[in-house]
């Protein structure tokens, strides 16, 4: 029987994130996402064959045709609510075992709230969301061969190791410097709809 499998805890370690504003206005965040072969901070482990089997999956299925889309914080659910939609996964690879993405914060309640978290440097990060069954085997669980990976969420405290995300000013293009302070003019965006950090 398939359970619904969730990566959330408090152990992980902070990694700085690219990020950037694009010239379309679009907020981007570069990444690791996953990892395969290591025992994460749920104690789980993923063997390599088959988190490539779903990541070749969901790249082919939901990156492709622009519906990677995750939530803010993981919901019990195996049902990707749209009213809480923060994110979209634009792009999609690996580096060794580990799973890296291309992350686009969206204009909604749920991501705006997402990008004023990174733009104020809190520590947001990125976890899976899948169905499957999982087995003891020493001090690890290992995810078995039934699993489905549903979706990435955002997540105050990931349990792969290092999957966090934060706002790397350096990268903010010049072109955006001619409206004065990136920070000020999103502050003065947000505000303006309702969403002011103060409210969250």
């Amino acid at each position: 029987m398939k359970d619904l499998i969730v990566e959330h805890t408090n152990d992980g370690s902070s990694l700085l994130m690219e990020s950037k504003i694009l010239k379309d206005g679009s907020f981007m965040i570069t990444g690791k996402i996953h990892e395969a072969e290591r025992i994460n901070g749920n104690r789980r482990n993923y063997p390599f064959d088959t988190l490539k089997r779903e990541m070749d999956k969901y790249m082919e299925e939901s990156v492709k045709f622009n519906k990677a889309l995750g939530e803010l914080d993981h919901p019990e659910s195996a049902v990707i609510n749209l009213n809480n939609v923060s994110h979209l996964i634009k792009n999609v690879w690996w580096k060794d075992t580990e799973v890296w993405a291309d992350i686009e914060l969206l204009d909604t309640p749920a991501g705006r709230i997402a990008m004023e978290l990174v733009k104020k440097k809190i520590p947001v990060g990125i976890s899976a969301r899948g169905m499957g069954s999982v087995q003891q085997i020493g001090e690890a669980v290992e995810v078995q061969d039934d699993y489905s990976l549903l979706c990435f969420d955002l997540v105050s405290t990931p349990s792969t190791p290092a999957a966090y995300l934060h706002l790397k000013e350096g990268l903010i293009p010049q072109s955006i410097n001619k409206y004065g302070k990136v920070n000020s003019v999103i502050t003065d965006i947000l505000c303006g709809k309702g969403f002011c950090s103060c409210q969250i």
